[in-house]
């Protein structure tokens, strides 16, 4: 989990400042907004992995955004209120909240239960049935990919693999990371799993890995899907 990108939307610099040092301290990189629009807007541009989002933020309120991105993605959200009617915690868990935290908080608390819900969301990020880029189709529910107007063959573990990556497009992703999203926590092969994987996977779609269209190599690293211009 470490290195994903959390988005942290609170109208209180200080709450914000505290989740962005703790969380950064773990490992995590960290963007932040301080309003509705703002949320929504750097969701889209950005598609952090998980958002911890206030409720009483201004243009437009927490809900109304929890509303928005529920509606087409299923990043996993945290939200946070200063209230402690039982009445907000329902509402944000029937708008698709994942959990829920009540100010003030602990801030080793926030970072606790934002491992817990990335855990429990395989793949991280937002799982959609279809991904496009280019000329590449991945369909998770057929377990398909097209490229162009071919289908192209791969296992079970070379999709995932593509899917896993693809779905965490631009961020680098190492092979430990990997092991853990596509193989399971109880994998404990070697990591060179990974580079067969991936070598067989580049092969089947065509992929110049030293000038790659779609998996490229993060030297020391691991891997990350390459930026697309036309992902939808």
């Amino acid at each position: 989990m470490a290195g994903e990108l959390i988005l942290v939307v609170d109208d209180e610099a200080n709450i914000v400042e505290l989740a962005r040092l703790y969380l950064e301290k773990d490992g995590f990189r960290v963007a932040e907004a301080r309003n509705g629009e703002e949320a929504l807007r750097l969701f889209e541009e950005l598609r952090p992995a998980l958002i911890v989002l206030d409720i009483m933020i201004p243009e437009p309120d927490g809900w109304e955004v929890c509303r928005r991105i529920r509606a087409r993605s299923s990043t996993p959200i945290v939200m946070l209120t200063a209230r402690e009617d039982e009445v907000d915690k329902v509402v944000g868990l029937e708008l698709g909240a994942d959990d829920y935290l009540t100010k003030p908080f602990s801030p080793r608390e926030l970072v606790a239960r934002v491992k817990a819900v990335l855990r429990r969301a395989l793949p991280a990020g937002e799982p959609r049935e279809v991904l496009h880029v280019e000329d590449l189709v991945i369909d998770l529910s057929r377990r398909k990919v097209i490229q162009g107007e071919r289908e192209i063959d791969l296992t079970p573990r070379e999709f995932d693999l593509l899917y896993v990556l693809a779905l965490n497009r631009g961020i680098v992703m190492s092979r430990e990371k990997l092991l853990e999203k596509v193989w399971g926590y109880e994998y404990f092969g070697d990591t060179r799993t990974v580079d067969v994987h991936i070598r067989h996977t580049r092969e089947k779609l065509g992929d110049d890995p030293q000038n790659p269209r779609y998996i490229e190599t993060v030297w020391g690293v691991g891997y990350k899907f390459r930026e697309g211009k036309k992902w939808r």
